[in-house]
């Protein structure tokens, strides 16, 4: 058996479940992934594609043969997605450090009142849109499954403006993501996403200090003195 097939195929044990490798494989890429972007390296993206096309695979059981009982299609539609949103960050990022050479890739702020509201939009219409959908498929749990797939979007488009805001909607994410996870067997995905929590707590202090340091200072208006000197 080769490398690709032993990662297709390889289980291990988890608390009695059997867990596939590629499922741990994927949300390792996905950490990783997660940590470049704290730090706001353009790798980031590519390294967190390889996870999405893993993790993509361990969704679609019916399709892949993975061993738990439940099909989830938000979370394996949301790898699609990902994977089309990273070609975007990966894009946005990599053109802002040929525009600002030797400095980090994205520089973080805050959404604007205008930017907020169309992301609150999008969360709303984005889940009752997916919701009906997922729940058409068959999905498991359409419901938290149509929030974690919007909210997951949102949060890598956020990512890929340099908003300090999109750790806020991972964490959202998270916080639903983990019970449903659990429910399902998906038990490195449940562990990773708590793991995502806590990251996501830490990237969001990481990036709003950061945010505070480049904010750009308001000029002082020159004295008439100084005007006429």
């Amino acid at each position: 058996m080769g490398p690709l097939g032993w990662l297709l195929d390889a289980q291990v044990q988890v608390a009695g479940s059997p867990v596939l490798v590629r499922e741990i494989v994927g949300n390792g890429f996905g950490l990783l992934s997660a940590l470049l972007g704290l730090r706001r390296v353009v790798w980031a993206w590519p390294v967190g594609m390889i996870g999405n096309a893993l993790l993509l695979t361990v969704f679609l059981g019916g399709v892949f043969a993975t061993p738990q009982a439940h099909d989830l299609y938000g979370q394996a539609g949301r790898q699609v997605f990902f994977f089309a949103v990273s070609v975007y960050g990966w894009w946005r990022w990599r053109r802002n450090r040929r525009t600002d050479a030797g400095q980090a890739a994205v520089v973080p702020r805050w959404a604007t009142g205008r930017e907020r509201l169309a992301m609150l939009l999008a969360a709303v219409v984005g889940t009752a849109l997916a919701y009906p959908v997922l729940a058409a498929l068959g999905s498991w749990g359409p419901l938290p499954d149509a929030w974690i797939l919007t909210g997951s979007l949102l949060a890598t488009y956020g990512m890929a403006r340099g908003w300090v805001e999109f750790w806020l909607v991972w964490i959202a994410v998270d916080a639903v993501g983990v019970p449903l996870l659990l429910r399902g067997g998906f038990y490195p995905s449940a562990a990773m996403y708590l793991v995502y929590g806590a990251f996501c707590a830490w990237g969001f202090v990481a990036w709003w200090r950061t945010s505070r340091v480049t904010r750009p200072r308001s000029v002082r208006p020159p004295t008439y003195t100084e005007a006429v000197a």
